[in-house]
């Protein structure tokens, strides 16, 4: 009966990442495609009551050089955008720029967002752009892995700035109009990125949920998710970690004595987990409902902290208080697989390596290649349970992710320490080389860990927010009715640091024009 209350919860509130294993990337597809719907109900409003917005959107191309670092590489790739002008206020208004990140980009970049409501009380060109080699903007010559030695995020910031040199000369723009860049998760850090590498052509930038440090070893997320289910603000309890991590030890017993089986029967999954690689899929995935549950809390994605934990502390009769432990873990494997559609939950390690090979453009879309490619190039991030804080299962070493880098890409494990540093020197780590942009964080996103909390300069004009209870990206969405007052405070603030962007950008125009009159 619980199973079937949180399923109609579930179809009730249907509506940027940087993940681990493949379901915590699948949860954020649906978060993607969730906001999608909702953007599309909220359009649908808008047709009904006369107004055409997608005739407001156009789409268009530019060809990019695939490697703007080698003037004798004169081979082109395709990079979409999309652009929208119906708030602009020629000639003057200022532009907006939203940053794609590992996924494609949509017309409703344009169109719906918290970006959007400011471009419109501002007057803004609205600007969506895609990054290099995701979505629709994919090198032709595919996916293999010497094709993919142009996919590096200082690649995609040189993309950024011949974009705004083409948009400028293409909308006749020039410095009176003052680019503002938005972006979350990894294109929050690109926002931030694009501002310190290139401060002469975007005046400010807003970074929401952005991992600015690249970290081998990220085990401070698995550490911020037991905090968060901890949480009584968000509907956590001590109880509930404790049940979470029960259930984990559990599982782990019952694949140490051999009951795959049973285990594969209980999680309804695709294959029985006999050999060690496919027991680590079955712990990772279990572990990344969870992980799903908590970075996307509260934005009716998969469920919220408190409905997880109602789940997991369900448990009236002490003698079955184990079992009950045991089945709350079984209950939420079921309620992904009932909101995903899954027949099944997918451990074969064999296919998600053979999944990660696939180097067709069909499969550019899911972006699961491109996005392995990157952390084993530049920011590992992998989010291990080797430490006593971690609330699943020690299965996941860190060993079982980087060895991903090796079998997919022959890019070796001893390599990497050196390839994270040289991220981290090139863009300074959680002290960024930035100024002028604002870091906005919610206190229930693991992210948050490898972004920036507190601005260390005295005297420099970034600024940060933080939300208390909110998780990964929330401002980024139109507001809602059932958001928390702590979110509506919270954009409220990027309104406020953006129109005085806006104000001070204006008056430095205004300066230089009577300094250079008087001279």
């Amino acid at each position: 009966m619980l199973f079937l209350q949180t399923c109609c919860l579930l179809v009730l509130l249907l509506q940027n990442m940087v993940d681990s294993g493949h379901i915590l990337r699948k949860i954020k597809e649906r978060a993607r495609d969730f906001q999608l719907q909702n953007n599309k109900e909220f359009l649908l409003n808008l047709i009904t009551s006369g107004h055409q917005p997608f005739q407001q959107v156009k789409e268009a191309w530019i060809h990019q050089p695939l490697d703007h670092f080698n003037r004798q590489d004169v081979n082109t790739f395709p990079q979409r955008f999309f652009v929208n002008e119906v708030y602009w206020q020629r000639p003057d208004g200022p532009v907006f720029l939203f940053i794609g990140g590992e996924g494609p980009i949509y017309e409703f970049d344009v169109l719906t967002g918290h970006h959007v409501a400011m471009a419109k009380e501002h007057g803004a060109l609205l600007l969506a752009v895609e990054h290099r080699f995701y979505g629709n903007s994919i090198n032709l010559d595919g996916l293999k892995t010497e094709n993919l030695v142009d996919l590096s995020s200082q690649q995609a910031l040189a993309d950024l700035a011949v974009f705004h040199q083409y948009i400028s000369e293409s909308f006749n723009l020039s410095c009176r109009n003052t680019w503002i860049s938005f972006g979350g998760s990894y294109s929050g850090a690109l926002s931030a990125w694009f501002r310190g590498k290139f401060p002469s052509l975007v005046f400010g930038a807003v970074a929401s949920s952005a991992p600015v440090k690249a970290q081998l070893d990220f085990s401070a997320y698995n550490n911020v998710v037991g905090l968060s289910l901890m949480n009584e603000a968000v509907g956590g309890s001590e109880e509930c970690l404790a049940k979470v991590q029960e259930a984990f030890v559990l599982v782990e017993a019952a694949l140490t004595s051999g009951n795959c089986s049973q285990l594969a029967q209980d999680f309804g999954c695709c294959q029985i987990p006999k050999n060690p690689d496919d027991q680590v899929e079955l712990m990772q995935n279990l572990a990344d409902i969870i992980m799903g549950a908590v970075q996307y809390n509260e934005e009716g994605v998969l469920m919220s902290i408190k409905q997880l934990c109602d789940v997991m502390t369900n448990s009236s009769d002490e003698n079955e208080a184990e079992m009950g432990t045991y089945n709350g873990l079984v209950q939420l494997s079921k309620t992904y697989r009932f909101a995903t559609d899954e027949p099944c939950l997918d451990v074969s390690h064999e296919k998600t390596l053979k999944d990660l090979m696939d180097t067709s453009l069909h499969s550019s879309r899911t972006a699961e290649r491109q996005w392995t490619y990157q952390t084993c190039t530049e920011f590992g991030f992998y989010q291990t349970c080797e430490d006593t804080t971690c609330p699943f299962s020690g299965m996941f070493t860190l060993q079982t992710h980087t060895e991903l880098c090796a079998k997919v890409f022959g890019i070796s494990q001893h390599s990497l320490p050196t390839r994270i540093a040289f991220t981290n020197s090139y863009y300074g780590g959680d002290d960024p080389h930035t100024h002028r942009v604002l870091y906005v964080n919610g206190g229930v996103d693991p992210w948050k860990e490898l972004s920036v909390l507190q601005v260390r300069s005295e005297d420099a004009e970034d600024q940060t927010v933080f939300i208390q209870d909110t998780a990964h990206c929330a401002d980024m969405a139109s507001p809602k009715l059932t958001d928390r007052h702590s979110l509506r405070r919270a954009r409220r603030e990027i309104e406020h640091r953006v129109a005085s962007w806006l104000r001070t950008a204006a008056l430095e125009r205004n300066k230089k024009r009577a300094d250079s009159i008087k001279t």
